[in-house]
């Protein structure tokens, strides 16, 4: 788009001599070109003057109307033709019709300029507009477009791993309920509370099985004097047998990691 003052230059001078080139829309009545046209019609209270193309690619008209209008850098051409190629798509053209090499044959523009194009309008699409306006240069542009992309690929590779540790989080992620540094923090949290568990855990059973084991076949029982005893920790036939059962839990579930290890 004009600028405000370039915008209302156009309006005057159309109210002045009269509106020489059409609004172009297509058949369904999309605006293919003219935006400027139509609001300097606005602007200056003159009824705008339309006409349809009904070819087999609004796209490519809209694309060639404009590069042959306009004094463009091959920047700029290579940004209006990865926008045009965009357009296509959304359309549901077939690659083969709309591909960036046929128009780069036509337009004379590399297909290396056409790809940096095609990053911007996908990466940093606010910049689109201001390629295209000449007010910034497609390199400057396409070095944005490259940090964004980078960073976005960055989140995308720390939510597909994310999905892999903890599908939870992940799928909070996703719904808005958490943004993704929370998540890892939550993750980190998590994490902390699982080492401390294992290791409660192992000591825990490294400081009661090996014990329990060596004193099978002795006298412990008969030695017990609960005068010694620690406090809260009295021995009872009921005590025993959970001990037992708790053994037998334990067992059971050491062959099943053994032989998940195997």
């Amino acid at each position: 788009m004009l600028d405000d003052e370039e915008l209302v230059s156009l309006a005057e001078e159309i109210k002045a001599k009269g509106q020489y080139t059409p609004i172009w829309l297509d058949t369904s009545g999309r605006l293919l070109d003219g935006r400027n046209r139509l609001r300097a019609c606005e602007i200056a209270g003159v009824e705008p003057r339309f006409a349809t193309y009904d070819g087999p690619d609004p796209a490519d008209f809209a694309l060639q109307i404009n590069i042959r209008r306009r004094n463009l850098t091959k920047g700029q051409v290579a940004m209006v033709t990865a926008r045009s190629c965009s357009a296509a798509e959304q359309d549901g053209r077939s690659a083969g019709e709309r591909s960036a090499r046929s128009i780069a044959e036509r337009t004379g523009v590399s297909l290396g300029r056409i790809g940096q194009a095609l990053t911007v309008l996908r990466h940093a699409p606010d910049l689109v507009d201001r390629v295209i306006s000449g007010a910034v240069g497609l390199d400057d542009a396409y070095k944005t477009a490259r940090e964004a992309k980078a960073q976005a690929d960055s989140v995308e590779n720390q939510l597909a791993r994310l999905r892999m540790e903890d599908p939870e989080l992940a799928d909070r992620v996703v719904e808005g309920d958490l943004s993704l540094p929370a998540a890892w923090a939550e993750r980190k949290e998590r994490s902390e509370e699982e080492v401390r568990r294992r290791k409660v855990a192992t000591q825990f059973l490294c400081e009661v099985v090996p014990p329990l084991a060596q004193a099978r076949g002795t006298d412990t029982v008969v030695l017990y004097d609960p005068q010694f005893m620690l406090t809260g920790r009295a021995i009872t036939g009921e005590v025993i047998e959970q001990a037992m059962a708790a053994l037998t839990e334990m067992a059971q579930a050491w062959r099943e990691r053994e032989a998940a290890w195997a």
